[in-house]
């Protein structure tokens, strides 16, 4: 485990970097970010997961078993965040990916689908499949969720 906690954790790393050289200017930044691109590319492979480049991603974030791990581009997650195995942050049909908030704990196979809101310190049960905005302290759990 600690091998791909490692792994998961040299992922966002890699999205760090890359999106830190992409704002920068220069032929050295250019390099950089293009390097950092296929290090994630390489490491998405390694880990299963397919985590976007281009995703807000707060400081802390931790997957303990990044195997499965969806991340749509326009999704914006905060700091200190735990999310499972087999969870996806995307969209539906429309525009639109989830905002979701610091310490916010994503239970494994859970869906958190939509331009929805998941409030801080909020919890996703497993397997759950969250369509709704879900407040600060609370749980969602079920198919679609409810908060309980």
């Amino acid at each position: 485990m600690n091998h791909l906690f490692n792994m998961s954790g040299a992922l966002l790393r890699s999205i760090q970097n890359y999106q830190y050289y992409k704002s920068k200017n220069g032929a050295v930044a250019v390099l950089l970010y293009r390097y950092f691109l296929i290090k994630h590319f390489i490491l998405t492979v390694m880990t299963g997961s397919d985590i976007h480049p281009d995703a807000t991603i707060g400081k802390g974030l931790r997957l303990p078993h990044p195997n499965g791990v969806i991340i749509h581009q326009d999704a914006k997650i905060g700091d200190d965040c735990l999310i499972m195995q087999q969870v996806t942050i995307g969209q539906l049909a429309e525009d639109g990916a989830p905002v979701v908030g610091s310490g916010v704990y994503m239970g494994a196979g859970a869906k958190v689908l939509g331009k929805i809101s998941i409030g801080d310190r909020a919890r996703i049960g497993a397997n759950s499949v969250v369509l709704i905005n879900v407040p600060s302290d609370k749980t969602a759990v079920g198919a679609p969720a409810h908060i309980v």
